[in-house]
């Protein structure tokens, strides 16, 4: 799968230190911007942990299970770091979306690339094992008669 920009990926299992760790010193202080998809509350206290002091910023999209809460130290805050969430990027769903969609249909957005598997309705478990696995970046779910 093409990486899509992204000039390194890590898997932390690999790893004999947190995530956050490798991450800060493999690019000499942190990141200025992390993204935290996952909705895994521990994910996102790395993904903070994991910006640079001082102008870092760690954007959260996943969400969470009901009841969860996510906590970090106050001075990973005060050092300058901003924790922030998304809800669809940022965009105002009646009057981004629409142009976002024009632009797809433009051909300007790729997101056909990201659908790597089609499957019937009938077969919706298989479709969230694929994703569980991790051998599915996408799967469209088709309605058939």
């Amino acid at each position: 799968w093409d990486i899509q920009g992204a000039t390194d990926c890590i898997n932390p299992s690999e790893q004999d230190a947190p995530i956050q760790q490798v991450i800060v010193d493999m690019t000499d202080g942190g990141v200025d911007y992390s993204f935290e998809a996952t909705g895994n509350v521990d994910v996102m206290r790395a993904a903070l942990e994991a910006a640079a002091k001082g102008w870092g910023e760690s954007i959260i999209m996943g969400v969470a299970a009901a009841g969860k809460e996510i906590s970090t130290r106050p001075f990973q805050l005060i050092t300058g770091r901003s924790w922030k969430g998304t809800a669809f990027g940022g965009y105002k769903s009646r009057t981004q979306v629409p142009e976002l969609v024009e632009r797809y249909l433009r051909g300007e957005v790729k997101l056909d690339e990201y659908i790597t598997h089609q499957k019937p309705f009938a077969e919706i478990n298989e479709a969230f094992e694929l994703l569980h696995e991790g051998k599915c970046l996408r799967c469209v779910l088709t309605f058939d008669d």
